[in-house]
């Protein structure tokens, strides 16, 4: 064999290897992309299940409370009233964001771009981060809606004292958890024991796998 014989067979050898490595990595990443697939589908039933309640929850709510206000609203604690009324808000809100989030992930497509999946995964997460945020505002209306004017005219300062503590801690913990509850944190463990789950888990994963298809390619690079 002489040097250009040679040099044609190390050619045709490294043009197979760069193929059969080409064809290696696509069949790779179209793992990845059925492993993000399944992932997202993963959370689809407790969402589902999820939406389904709190519809059922805030349609009762909110006929029951449309009933007060045309026919008992005088008669009615005004306290309990309202508390209620931003309950059944609040939660309408975050049904509209489950909802949001059921058409992104249906419209997710393992034939998609890595860009599109990867902007859609940045849509789940920052929607999901935004309904924990908004439900966490609920808490302080669960410590007034059992108010009334007895308590104004009878009650002494040591139980005001107490109602007023509970009141504001959960008004605290409330807006504390609004402005802290961001993807910085994630590694915290209070962030942590919030989110975990069918709800968060599974888009982490996805997430973490799209990072690692990009990371590839901008080595290749």
């Amino acid at each position: 064999m002489n040097e250009m014989e040679f040099k044609k067979l190390w050619q045709k050898t490294n043009e197979k290897l760069e193929e059969s490595f080409v064809i290696n990595r696509n069949n790779t990443d179209d793992i990845t992309r059925m492993k993000v697939y399944n992932f997202l589908s993963s959370m689809k039933p407790v969402k589902i299940f999820t939406l389904w309640v709190g519809i059922l929850w805030v349609g009762l709510g909110a006929s029951l409370l449309s009933q007060i206000y045309l026919n008992a609203f005088s008669e009615m604690n005004k306290y309990f009233l309202f508390s209620a009324s931003i309950q059944i808000g609040i939660t309408a809100i975050a049904l509209l964001i489950y909802l949001y989030q059921l058409i992104t992930i249906s419209k997710v497509d393992i034939s998609d771009p890595v860009l599109k999946t990867q902007e859609k995964l940045a849509s789940l997460k920052l929607s999901t981060l935004w309904v924990t945020r908004i439900l966490f505002l609920q808490l302080p209306v669960w410590t007034t809606f059992w108010w009334n004017e007895t308590m104004f005219k009878d009650w002494n300062l040591f139980q005001w004292a107490v109602t007023g503590i509970v009141t504001l801690s959960f008004t605290y913990f409330a807006i504390w958890l609004f402005f802290n509850i961001k993807y910085e944190n994630r590694n915290k463990k209070w962030f942590k024991l919030i989110f975990k789950g069918k709800e968060w888990t599974p888009l982490m994963n996805s997430i973490e796998l799209i990072e690692q298809i990009n990371n590839y390619k901008d080595k290749r690079l």
